[in-house]
C-alpha cells in the first residue's frame, strides 16, 4: 500500500527554514549564554536565589569581597552549546561546598602576627568548611526564560 501526501510549497519552504534553524543554532545559544550570564549576575546582586548562607566572621555579602569572582564570569557559545563560567581557582569550593585543607599562615607585611592575644611568627590553621553558595544556578524563570529563546528561535523570531 502507497499513500501519497501532497505538501505545499508554503508549507515545504516552512520545513526547509525549519531544518536550517536546526543545524545552524549560533544565534540561539548566543541567547541562551546571554541568558545564563543575567542569571549568574543577579545571583551575585541578590546573594544567591536561594539566599546563601551568612558570613560568619565579617560584615558585606558572601562571595563578594574584591568582586573578583563576580567579574570573571564570561559566558561562550557555539553552534552546538552555551556556557558560562570562571577560571577563579577557588570558584569550585564556593559553588559545591567543601574543607579546606590545613595550612600555615605567615605574615606578608610584618614581623609577626597578633592572634588569641600573642603574637606568632606563624600559625597552623586547621583549614575551614565552606558552605556551597551557589552562585551558578538557573532558577525556574531562567530556564522558562531558555526555553522561550528555543521556542522564538525555532519559530524564526530571534
Amino acid at each position: 500500500m502507497k499513500l501519497d501526501i501532497d505538501i505545499s510549497d508554503e508549507f515545504r519552504d516552512w520545513l526547509d527554514k525549519l531544518a536550517a534553524r536546526c543545524q545552524h543554532r549560533e544565534s540561539l545559544m548566543n541567547k541562551v549564554a546571554g541568558i545564563m550570564l543575567d542569571a549568574v549576575d543577579e545571583n551575585f546582586v541578590q546573594g544567591g536565589r536561594p539566599a546563601w548562607k551568612p558570613l560568619k566572621y565579617r560584615d558585606g555579602k558572601p562571595l563578594m569581597k574584591t568582586g573578583r569572582l563576580h567579574g570573571s564570569i564570561e559566558p561562550f557559545a557555539d553552534n552546538d552549546q552555551a556556557v558560562v563560567g570562571t577560571n577563579v581557582v577557588y570558584a569550585r569550593i564556593h559553588q559545591m561546598g567543601g574543607k579546606t585543607r590545613p595550612h600555615i599562615i605567615r605574615p606578608r607585611n610584618k614581623k609577626a602576627l597578633y592572634f588569641n592575644g600573642r603574637f606568632a611568627s606563624q600559625v597552623n590553621h586547621p583549614g575551614s568548611d565552606i558552605p556551597a553558595r551557589p552562585f551558578l544556578s538557573l532558577t525556574d524563570d531562567d530556564n522558562d526564560a531558555i526555553r522561550q529563546a528555543v521556542i522564538d528561535h525555532l519559530g524564526g523570531e530571534d
